[in-house]
């Protein structure tokens, strides 16, 4: 139990322990020896950048938007013991560590809470943090995350990524709306069949842009779906 000696702890700071290094590289190579498909650094990064900039352009508090961040670097950490509801045990781990690096009580429930509510099965935006982790997460889908090498094997999931030649999440904050832009090669996969996969998610994207008092939308190929 900490009583006092709390830090204001910054995604730098976050970056520097080798504790959370090797869980994310590792948690990584697991998933890859499953088949499924990248969640390295590259991934990590991408959606803490993003997270922490729905914040800051919808005009939340900087320090709100530093807290997704960090909870976007830490989302998948879970990985690292198993696929299966690794949202939650991400949300322990991150809690052990951030409590020993002295967190605050009130910033750590916020960030443990929004890493165990990103995945679509059982996730909620709860918070702002999490709102904002929730659509950076679920924005990052492109071919260079398939590590399949041979398409002849792809499963639909590899076919739906692979498929996927741009994308780009948007942030209008005069008009309040999240875009969600994508570019699909619709020889590869054509657009329904990355609704029977994503339909879930996107579903998910609409709640959490709702709950930061925005709108949603879906662009494939220049046309509005949502």
């Amino acid at each position: 139990m900490r009583s006092s000696g709390y830090k204001v702890l910054t995604l730098q700071d976050i970056k520097k322990d080798p504790l959370l290094d090797a869980f994310i590289r590792k948690g990584n190579q697991f998933l890859g020896e499953m088949g499924f498909t990248e969640h390295s650094f590259r991934h990590v990064n991408l959606v803490a950048t993003i997270a922490r900039n729905i914040l800051e352009r919808l005009n939340y508090p900087p320090r709100e938007a530093e807290l997704a961040a960090i909870a976007g670097y830490l989302h998948d950490i879970g990985n690292v013991i198993s696929r299966n509801d690794h949202g939650i045990s991400g949300a322990l781990i991150a809690f052990q560590v951030l409590n020993e690096a002295g967190m605050p009580p009130e910033e750590l429930a916020v960030v443990i809470s929004a890493i165990a509510n990103h995945e679509e099965q059982y996730g909620q935006p709860v918070n702002n943090v999490a709102a904002a982790l929730i659509l950076a997460d679920k924005s990052d889908v492109h071919r260079s995350r398939v590590r399949n090498p041979d398409p002849a094997t792809y499963d639909i999931h590899d076919r739906v990524n692979y498929a996927v030649e741009h994308s780009f999440l948007w942030v209008n904050e005069e008009r309040r709306v999240i875009t969600l832009e994508l570019t699909i090669d619709i020889q590869i996969c054509p657009v329904m069949e990355y609704f029977e996969i994503f339909l879930s998610r996107m579903a998910l994207c609409r709640r959490a842009a709702k709950f930061l008092k925005a709108d949603f939308e879906l662009m494939i190929n220049g046309a509005k779906l949502l």
